[in-house]
């Protein structure tokens, strides 16, 4: 790598290391250990051979995601700064590399579930070799780079979610349909929708440049907003349950042309991990608890964009820009159950200027055919979800939590 990256917004936490104090390197420490320890409870109740599935070239084994994000500390920090550092095992640079062409040939995504060796136990042996040479150089170069450890850290919490959601499509693809962890009680979204009006107008967006975020986030600049409405909650699996007993899926005037083809071709009738009930009159659903009776009162998750527009149509409404999203989230609590589609394409900010060095891969390369979704979902780890997150998928992803919310115009 021939630059070192500054991750954007970081620069006043690098500013507030100058002369750090023994604290604040032990609080940056403390911090790495919390989530790489996280990733492994996620994991633990996955047995060895659950770890090494890969059930679709867009999902990947959990036993890949943990070794990628021990791989990007090890190349992109420990690599770099850490003069007596050794590799683990060198031929790993090739397996766990994920799309960086900066940093080299990789193993083809598709075929990561043929990857039996490492083993689980010489990965877990690999995460620790690493995470003992990372405390030891936040220890002694913390100031130099906690922007760094910082972007590390939230990569891994990205994975951390695929974790789940890659696991879930493995579990339905078994005809056992296995139990990820046992149900906890969680209320329901309840509650009659309404709408909430925004004057629109000349409105700031973006990240301002305190704390983290991705370099996809910003620069935060204006926008032009002519008044809209705002769902007060997501779609419900009732309501959306009433779109497809009238017809939905098989009216093609309440669908994008891509997406009518798509749900055609793939004979698409409900969100994924729907089941049809044995006498045809009800739904159960999938989930990592196992399959349950679908809740009417639930956020509906799992659908795609092409079906989240087309459930708006039918509605009698549309889905929201990303900069409506933001505007309308402000100071209220941000949703948490499903990341919410908007109708924005994933693209730059004006001023847009991508990571330094082979991290400028990280997100500006897939700035084509994606489209915005905006929150968070029950899949996100803590402290990952913030107003301005750009999420982003192709239009035809089903397997996130991904869900609606309504938008119109005042």
């Amino acid at each position: 790598m021939a630059e070192r990256a500054e991750p954007m917004g970081m620069n006043a936490a690098i500013a507030g290391m100058q002369g750090e104090t023994d604290s604040d390197v032990a609080a940056l420490r403390a911090q790495y250990a919390a989530v790489r320890s996280f990733s492994e409870r996620l994991a633990a109740p996955l047995s060895a051979e659950d770890r090494a599935v890969q059930s679709m070239p867009d999902a990947s084994p959990t036993k890949w995601h943990l070794a990628h994000a021990t791989w990007f500390f090890e190349t992109v920090i420990l690599s770099q700064y850490s003069e007596d550092y050794a590799p683990f095992d060198p031929a790993f640079a090739y397996l766990f590399n994920s799309y960086y062409e900066g940093l080299g040939p990789r193993h083809p995504r598709p075929q990561r579930g043929l990857l039996s060796r490492p083993a689980n136990d010489e990965v877990m042996k690999y995460r620790a070799y690493v995470d003992a040479a990372m405390q030891r150089l936040i220890a002694l170069r913390a100031s130099e780079i906690a922007a760094l450890v910082t972007l590390g850290l939230h990569h891994e919490q990205q994975h951390q979610e695929l974790i789940l959601t890659d696991i879930k499509h493995a579990f339905f693809s078994n005809p056992l349909m296995p139990i990820y962890a046992p149900a906890k009680a969680q209320p329901a979204e309840a509650g009659a929708l309404s709408w909430r009006e925004h004057t629109g107008g000349i409105l700031r967006v973006g990240h301002e440049g305190r704390g983290f975020a991705f370099d996809n986030e910003g620069p935060a600049h204006e926008v032009l907003l002519r008044p809209f409405r705002m769902a007060s909650r997501n779609v419900s699996c009732g309501e959306y349950r009433a779109f497809m007993e009238d017809g939905g899926y098989r009216r093609p005037e309440f669908w994008l042309s891509d997406g009518w083809a798509l749900a055609q071709s793939q004979n698409w009738d409900a969100p994924l991990y729907w089941l049809c009930d044995a006498d045809g009159n009800g739904w159960s659903v999938f989930t990592l608890n196992g399959v349950k009776r679908v809740d009417a009162d639930e956020a509906v998750a799992h659908v795609s964009f092409f079906e989240a527009a087309a459930y708006a149509a039918w509605a009698g409404a549309r889905l929201p820009t990303e900069f409506e999203w933001e505007a309308a989230a402000g100071a209220r609590t941000l949703p948490g159950n499903v990341w919410e589609w908007t109708r924005s394409s994933y693209d730059p900010y004006p001023g847009y200027k991508p990571f330094d060095g082979a991290l400028a891969e990280y997100n500006g390369k897939f700035m084509s055919g994606q489209m915005v979704l905006r929150g968070g979902s029950c899949a996100t780890p803590p402290g990952h979800i913030r107003r301005t997150y750009r999420n982003f998928f192709p239009p035809a992803a089903r397997w996130q939590f991904s869900g609606i919310r309504l938008a119109g115009d005042l």
